[in-house]
């Protein structure tokens, strides 16, 4: 029997070639300022294509702000201006030659926005150190350490509405074939959503319908312009791992049923980043059950991650029903040639370049 890791998928009209995919992972390598500010350069070329080149078959380039306010740093790519869109051509351009689905996630990042890289702590950056004042659904930081953000008007919600859909339109004139929306670990799609971020009284706020209005906006927006030919994905933190008055897997559920009903193609199932201080019960693919109750009770296709790290354990979570595919994080950055590897060992095939045909055959 053939691997069920290595079984074509297709979603509207874009084939996948394998189940083996790359989740979003930042780099904060941009420039910060200047003409350059959020232009993917070298080190974003030769980072994903490592990864292409390695069998992968879709990569979701890292979250890509929608504005300059929206990085989560000021070393975040974007995708607000032309010489972005110019730069990410030459990257999904390569990615698509080398038989990998070129795809990115847009977001942005809210309340947490104007940190400073991982490396350097992750602080958020003052004022005067180049960060800026944050948006968020209420005026509630995220931490102690943390500016108080500025609460959105419902015109600053149809702003950032605008923005979601310029950049798709962006990302389609780069050659990208799938966007993920960035709902997840608590940056702003995220924090509308749950009630421990969400304080509002108005439309946007309270209740479930209300808290997810404007996600769905965001989704109608990009959904309107992105080609009906192409899948649109949703990234969701499937919960805070609070113990009351947060988000659920119960909410989650409800809210894939109505992403389905508005054109969401996948849903890549996480979970955490909307609070401090929780307990996580990390371990080998323990996000894999969120991914696979939104499946079974929804219909909706969805991509588990989190601490999927060996070909067996992901080849088990796809073939058992649990999801439709794997995202790899941490381990395509410690091996760009997961794919391959997993081929191996599962006696199935996999795109190698033709120059690596001596260290494949």
């Amino acid at each position: 029997m053939s691997a069920a890791l290595f079984e074509p998928v297709t979603l509207r009209s874009v084939t996948i070639p394998n189940r083996i995919w790359m989740a979003p992972m930042c780099q904060y390598s941009a420039v910060a300022s200047g003409e350059d500010a959020g232009v993917p350069h070298d080190w974003h070329f030769a980072h994903y294509a490592a990864r292409a080149t390695g069998g992968t078959g879709l990569i979701l380039v890292e979250a890509t702000a929608v504005s300059a306010e929206g990085r989560i740093s000021p070393h975040d790519l974007g995708l607000w201006n032309d010489r972005q869109t110019e730069a990410f051509g030459r990257i999904a351009g390569f990615l698509k030659r080398h038989g990998t689905v070129p795809g990115i996630q847009l977001g942005h990042a809210g309340r947490k926005s104007g940190t400073d890289a991982p490396w350097r702590g992750g602080a958020p950056l003052a004022l005067d150190e180049g960060g800026w004042r944050p948006l968020a659904p209420s005026p509630v930081a995220f931490g102690e350490r943390h500016l108080v953000p500025d609460e959105l008007t419902e015109e600053g919600i149809a702003e950032i509405v605008g923005q979601f859909a310029a950049a798709a339109r962006r990302a389609r004139t780069a050659g990208f074939e799938v966007i993920e929306i960035h709902g997840a670990h608590g940056y702003l799609i995220g924090e509308f959503l749950s009630p421990h971020s969400n304080h509002r009284t108005d439309r946007y706020g309270g209740s479930l319908e209300n808290r997810v209005r404007f996600a769905l906006e965001v989704v109608d927006a990009v959904r309107a312009v992105w080609p009906e030919e192409l899948p649109l994905f949703f990234r969701v933190s499937a919960t805070d791992w609070l113990e009351r008055d947060g988000w659920t897997p119960d909410d989650t559920v409800a809210f894939a049923a109505l992403l389905k009903e508005h054109g969401v193609d996948l849903l890549d199932v996480s979970s955490g980043g909307n609070a401090t201080g929780v307990r996580i019960p990390v371990g080998p693919g323990y996000q894999v059950p969120f991914a696979a109750r939104v499946r079974r009770e929804t219909g909706l296709p969805v991509a588990a991650v989190g601490l999927i790290t060996e070909p067996g354990q992901a080849e088990k979570i796809v073939a058992g029903g649990e999801a439709d595919a794997v995202l790899l994080g941490r381990e395509l950055l410690r091996n760009p040639s997961f794919a391959r590897q997993a081929a191996r060992e599962l006696d199935a095939q996999v795109y190698a370049p033709e120059p690596y045909g001596y260290a494949i055959h």
